[in-house]
């Protein structure tokens, strides 16, 4: 995601050269926004947290994607910040560790406890300042918390198992330990959440943390940053255990090659992806990668299509196309193709578009001006390429970065634009005959994150959970693409990186194994 896709907003400073604004315009100084102090956010915000708050790098400003005008500014990091801050976070590890993992976990259950009472408001600038709708807002903090609350249970089983040994009076012993140093790099699209899944299991595992957001979300990331500080701080723990270093690309290199930085959890496009990869390879360092996603819904002509019409709706359309796992892709059986299309443009038509903090809005802008132009280059593209416009394909005139959602259709399967995750509401409809060859097609992209069948069939249903069905990291069946559970593993496979976050035995990629 260099300008629109998922994580380039993480190592590329999108808007970074961009002057701070004038106090006067800033939204934060206005009465309709009064409510940002409430979360310790002012005109310029130190965007440096390592025990203490500072930042001596350049002065970044950030604007809703909603009305392009300019929030707050953040003085980011220099690279001297950030040498100051690895060596705090370091130092805070040996505090850390030395903490029962329990008592880490209450003192996360703590952490949770502090973004609920924060949450609407909270919820409230990831709508102003990543422009998803409220609600979704709302709810990637409750993703926070819900793995605070994961977390805590966790905190008293992590470990091995004592295993028979051959040598009599012998004992083999299966000991897990924190890596140490976890540097987190998340993306605009999930400011809140993808740090939480990372920060949580990996404190609960006895690492500090050390937090790299995307530049264009940086009052979210100090915001959040607040909430964890005044806990820490109340339990006489090191601030440093959750350090801040908001900055551009200069901080996400250094992270990438920093020897000290035992865990990288990298979250973004897949090019970018592998350039961090390629950097913590070099020192043979550890990464998690979890990248782009170019995800199918399958639709079989025995699907119930009360349930098709909702779920590829709302995959296609929620967070304006802006997630990981939104439905690209949407192979119909021929039999059902156009009817499930004109259903599909009909529900298009009634998506209320408009400002996301309004409790009635369902649909907001693109992150940036230049998620727009990639918008408008793929419909372009697909139109070149043979497809159709059936709904959308426009900009909308109106303040912020709107744009119609888009549903394309007659195109093949192996078109070279319906191989390119596009991170914009642009859904192309597919046709298909036979199970074994949609079930290859929906394998024949670079990416392995998300997809889904509708169908009634059980054998089908099993063929594709099986070895030669779908080769995802996330396997649904007549539901979205874009619902994860956080008690899961969430992750991809292929170009998607191979990492996994969150729940199942996630946690053991943020410790290391001794036998």
């Amino acid at each position: 995601m260099l300008g629109l896709r998922r994580a380039a907003a993480a190592l590329l400073p999108l808007r970074a050269g961009f002057p701070a604004a004038a106090m006067s315009t800033l939204l934060v100084s206005q009465p309709r926004y009064a409510w940002l102090r409430e979360l310790g956010l002012q005109e310029e915000n130190p965007g440096v947290y390592n025990g203490r708050w500072g930042g001596r790098g350049q002065v970044v400003t950030t604007y809703c994607p909603a009305n392009n005008e300019p929030i707050a500014s953040v003085r980011q990091a220099s690279l001297e910040d950030y040498e100051e801050t690895v060596k705090k976070a370091k130092e805070a590890w040996k505090v850390w560790a030395d903490i029962p993992a329990p008592k880490r976990g209450e003192i996360v259950r703590q952490i949770g406890d502090a973004l609920r009472q924060k949450i609407k408001v909270l919820g409230s600038l990831v709508s102003l300042e990543m422009g998803k709708i409220f609600v979704e807002g709302v709810g990637e903090v409750q993703e926070y918390v819900d793995v605070c609350d994961y977390a805590v249970g966790l905190s008293r089983m992590i470990g091995g198992p004592i295993l028979p040994s051959e040598r009599p009076g012998h004992a083999l012993i299966e000991q897990w330990n924190p890596v140490g140093l976890v540097g987190i790099i998340t993306a605009f699209n999930f400011p809140v959440a993808v740090y939480g899944w990372n920060s949580a299991i990996a404190m609960i595992c006895g690492n500090a943390c050390l937090w790299k957001g995307a530049p264009t979300t940086s009052l979210i990331s100090v915001a959040v940053t607040k909430i964890i500080a005044k806990v820490l701080e109340d339990n006489k723990v090191p601030g440093a255990i959750c350090s801040l270093v908001c900055g551009g690309a200069d901080i996400g290199t250094a992270m990438a090659r920093d020897e000290r930085m035992d865990l990288l959890s990298f979250t973004g496009s897949t090019k970018v992806g592998k350039q961090v990869a390629l950097m913590v390879q070099e020192r043979f360092g550890r990464s998690l990668l979890e990248l782009g996603g170019n995800n199918a819904i399958i639709v079989f002509e025995d699907a119930d299509l009360n349930l098709v019409i909702p779920s590829a709706l709302f995959a296609a359309v929620g967070t304006a196309g802006q997630r990981c796992t939104t439905a690209r892709r949407l192979f119909l059986h021929e039999s059902i193709h156009d009817e499930v299309v004109t259903k599909l443009a009909k529900a298009y038509a009634q998506v209320r578009i408009g400002d996301p903090w309004d409790s009635d809005t369902l649909y907001g802008p693109l992150h940036t001006k230049e998620a727009v132009k990639m918008f408008l280059d793929a419909v372009e593209q697909a139109k070149q390429q043979g497809g159709s416009v059936v709904y959308g394909g426009k900009v909308i005139n109106r303040p912020g970065n709107y744009v119609e959602p888009t549903i394309v259709t007659g195109l093949p399967h192996n078109a070279p634009i319906v191989h390119t995750e596009t991170f914009a509401p642009i859904l192309y409809v597919l046709k298909f005959k036979e199970e074994e060859e949609v079930f290859a097609w929906n394998n024949e992209v670079k990416q392995g994150l998300s997809s889904s069948i509708f169908t009634k069939d059980l054998g089908r249903i099993f063929r594709w959970l099986g070895p030669k069905g779908s080769d995802c990291g996330i396997v649904n069946v007549n539901i979205p693409t874009s619902g994860a559970e956080i008690g899961g593993a969430f992750g991809g496979e292929k170009h998607t990186g191979g990492g996994r976050e969150s729940g199942s035995d996630s946690w053991k990629l943020y410790m290391r194994r001794s036998t």
